[in-house]
């Protein structure tokens, strides 16, 4: 019997075939859990990470309009429609999308990285777009307005 500190690859496979069989007795209950715990807080991670490279495409786009091409359009079109079929997925993320605390360490890291790429530190503190009528809107374009 393979050990979770040993061969993670392994006791996950042992696991899995345990399960199928109804062993249940022989299950590695605490870290199961914890290993099921870890698939959500994954998808929030995923999330957070693709709202990032939404939000800083969407701050490089209104901030240098004379940059603006086929890869950024292409990155925010992507991000958008990836978040949408994350949400359809996992519904249970969509509350995040409101939630003031993840969406601030979100917009913190979305700024970090356009700062980063664009050299230019006039970011809002706070996201000034709405995220579900615009941020995740198909057709909104910020400096469309």
């Amino acid at each position: 019997m393979q050990t979770y500190e040993t061969d993670l690859n392994a006791w996950a496979n042992e696991q899995a075939r345990l399960l199928r069989a109804g062993r249940f007795d022989l299950l590695d209950i605490e870290h199961l859990a914890g290993e099921i715990e870890d698939v959500g807080k994954s998808e929030q991670r995923e999330l957070a990470s693709r709202m990032a490279v939404l939000l800083a495409h969407l701050l490089k786009w209104q901030h240098q309009p004379e940059r603006r091409g086929a890869s950024w359009e292409k990155t925010i079109k992507a991000q958008r429609k990836d978040i949408r079929y994350a949400l359809g997925e996992s519904p249970s993320l969509e509350p995040k999308l409101q939630e003031p605390a993840w969406l601030d360490m979100v917009w913190t890291r979305a700024v970090a990285q356009a700062v980063n790429e664009t050299g230019l530190d006039t970011f809002p503190e706070v996201c000034p777009w709405a995220v579900r009528d615009e941020v995740l809107a198909e057709t909104w374009w910020p400096g469309s307005e």
